[in-house]
């Protein structure tokens, strides 16, 4: 059993929900990435996304592009952020997951580059923009190393499609709140029916993001899905100057 399955395992046993922040690896700085992930899991997050920063962003809205082309900008790689992830890595515990565009991926050796994160410390990966019908073999390289591997699914996926996607899910599936991109709501969404609609096709664990932005949205997910996670108005607050760790803990409160 990988890291994140024990972590979910857990999570249902206790009756909690995890919290899954997302950072964007090298803003403000990627030497703060460590003390950034050690205070979020101080204060209570038990899986992180770690944004690997690529020029052109598909979904990401305009907080989570700028973040992550100030940090192509002080120079940061996927190699790089490998190398912080493996020096960090023995002080966490909690689980770790690369969001990783496809088009660094294929660049970087495809399953190789899998094989490259799961060496480093990641426990998953999602690679959001990934052609279904090319990622097999990313999803076997994960499944070697016990690797999460999550498939994106949106409100209007097709039952067709659906089935595909979570064919190629381990771990948990990620499921979108809204469709579009990224970015902070003022509004709670409505996830009860599209948590519903896979929750009877899959048994893994399902994480819903996208517009999850206050304390008041991570209660409004989780009492229907099995995870929360929230990326915008976290990268905001950390480029900001806020303790992520703070972040997280009022995002929990």
């Amino acid at each position: 059993m990988g890291r994140i399955d024990r972590i979910f395992a857990q999570s249902r046993s206790g009756g909690r929900k995890p919290l899954m922040p997302f950072v964007v690896a090298g803003d403000p700085s990627l030497e703060s990435l460590p003390g950034t992930l050690q205070s979020m899991q101080r204060a209570g997050a038990a899986i992180v996304e770690v944004g690997i920063p690529f020029s052109d962003p598909i979904a990401d809205g305009p907080v989570i592009a700028e973040a992550m082309h100030r940090a192509l900008q002080r120079g940061v790689t996927p190699e790089r952020v490998m190398d912080v992830v493996r020096q960090a890595r023995a002080g966490l515990d909690m689980g770790l997951v690369a969001m990783v565009s496809v088009s660094i991926v294929d660049r970087c050796g495809g399953p190789g580059f899998v094989k490259a994160l799961a060496e480093a410390g990641f426990d998953g990966l999602i690679v959001p923009d990934a052609d279904l019908e090319a990622v097999e073999p990313l999803f076997r390289e994960a499944e070697r190393h016990d690797m999460a591997f999550a498939m994106l699914v949106a409100p209007t996926t097709t039952d067709d499609r659906l089935k595909r996607l979570l064919a190629r899910c381990r771990g948990f599936v990620y499921l979108l709140a809204r469709a579009g991109i990224t970015g902070e709501r003022q509004e709670a969404p409505e996830v009860a029916e599209v948590v519903d609609r896979v929750r009877r096709r899959t048994e893994l664990p399902l994480a819903v993001g996208f517009g999850i932005s206050t304390a008041a949205h991570v209660k409004a997910v989780c009492r229907h899905a099995d995870a929360a996670i929230v990326g915008s108005s976290l990268v905001r607050r950390v480029a900001a100057g806020e303790d992520a760790g703070a972040v997280v803990q009022a995002l929990l409160a």
